[in-house]
């Protein structure tokens, strides 16, 4: 039987991978094409986090991470004339988001100990297979966004190591960390809440 938690990181690594099939799908690739850039913000991110901590990645010790990314990238590809609204692709962003950055702030605050280097660990998991996913397919990331993206995961992120702070059990610290950044994103999306920007003029 799988845990809670296997089972949380196995929905963020899905929903992440479909993010990234649906963006193959609208820039009409092939099979291989969506397998690819599904790969991308599925283990991206945790791949460059557990180097950093000098751990062997995820889905090398956990190979049915890659089996549930092909799953999502299949899936998406035959049934993608279901899916070709941008905003499912937004919405299965900011599910792989909340999820990859709670859990991700979890393993390396396990490791280290230290609030700053979880967040930051959690922010890089979250964030950065969605980069590499956008610039392959040739678009803006989504971090770039002047909406709150990156933001939401330091929330998720930031709560987590809180919670873990005053003791709370981490069942809890993660499911409730995950709903707080899920909601942040989710209320940004839904009202166009933004951060503010500075422009330089010429």
């Amino acid at each position: 039987m799988y845990s809670a938690l296997e089972l949380l990181g196995y929905l963020g690594v899905f929903a992440f991978a479909a993010s990234g099939a649906l963006a193959a799908g609208r820039k009409g690739m092939d099979i291989f094409g969506f397998v690819f850039v599904a790969l991308l913000p599925a283990v991206g991110g945790g791949t460059v986090r557990d180097l950093l901590l000098d751990v062997q990645p995820f889905w090398i010790s956990d190979q049915l991470n890659i089996w549930v990314a092909f799953a999502a990238a299949v899936s998406v590809f035959l049934a993608g004339k279901h899916f070709r609204r941008t905003r499912v692709l937004v919405w299965a962003d900011a599910i792989g988001l909340s999820v990859f950055a709670v859990l991700g702030a979890r393993s390396a605050y396990l490791l280290t100990d230290s609030t700053l280097v979880a967040v930051m660990l959690g922010v890089t998991t979250a964030v950065v297979g969605g980069i590499l996913r956008d610039v392959v397919c040739n678009e803006l990331p989504l971090v770039l966004h002047k909406e709150i993206y990156a933001s939401a995961a330091v929330a998720g992120a930031g709560c987590y190591c809180l919670l873990k702070g005053f003791a709370v059990p981490d069942d809890m610290a993660v499911v409730t960390s995950i709903g707080l950044c899920f909601a942040i994103r989710a209320i940004a999306m839904l009202t166009n809440l933004s951060l503010p920007v500075s422009r330089l003029e010429d």
